[in-house]
């Protein structure tokens, strides 16, 4: 019964990553959009499966990563996260360097684009700060409200950014994985009390 579940949840979760990576991919619009743009789509897409790891990992949800390990591999998405992150601005770049800057300055008309200009940034300070935690000698408690008010304005602006664009992404299993993001980030929040000076550890 115990491996049933295990693998049962590995598989709703190789689920809810693959199925809008393959909505995506089989969407018509990519046939006429260049192959770096296409690149750059497919890094969002990344960047935000790579959300959904991120707080199962910390709270020790997944089988076989329990919260010590899972916050270990959770440093190791945290990168690809970023290297994502960077993709995708960069490919958006590569096609259109007017409208990344626009996107940069907080002028772009599209409504989704100063949502994805602050999840960047929130992703990079989170990042920043996780890479200088011991260097700047921050206290634990300052660093996890920082760390974790970085990554709840990361969830809130990409899901945001994510769900107001009109792409190749399909529109249910976008929303689906979108949901699963912020019930994720919401959970691991509670679980863990991470808004509290001593938040309780899982086991």
């Amino acid at each position: 019964m115990r491996l049933a579940r295990q693998i049962l949840i590995w598989a709703a979760l190789g689920a809810a990553i693959a199925v809008p990576i393959a909505a995506a991919a089989a969407s018509p619009l990519l046939a006429w959009r260049d192959p770096v743009y296409i690149a750059a789509g497919f890094a969002g897409i990344v960047a935000m499966a790579s959300l959904l790891l991120q707080p199962l990992l910390v709270g020790g949800y997944l089988p076989g990563l329990p919260a010590a390990r899972g916050r270990r591999v959770h440093r190791a998405i945290g990168g690809v996260l970023v290297a994502a992150v960077v993709l995708h601005v960069a490919g958006l770049w590569v096609t259109s360097p007017p409208d990344v800057v626009d996107v940069l300055l907080f002028r772009s008309p599209t409504p989704f684009s100063a949502w994805g200009a602050i999840a960047m940034w929130a992703v990079f300070g989170a990042a920043l700060l996780a890479a200088l935690r011991r260097k700047l000698r921050i206290r634990p408690q300052a660093w996890r409200l920082g760390h974790t008010a970085l990554a709840a304005v990361t969830v809130l602006c990409s899901v945001v950014h994510a769900l107001l664009i009109e792409g190749t992404m399909e529109t249910v299993s976008k929303a689906v994985l979108c949901a699963l993001v912020v019930g994720a980030a919401v959970k691991v929040a509670v679980d863990l009390k991470l808004w509290a000076i001593r938040p309780r550890r899982r086991a």
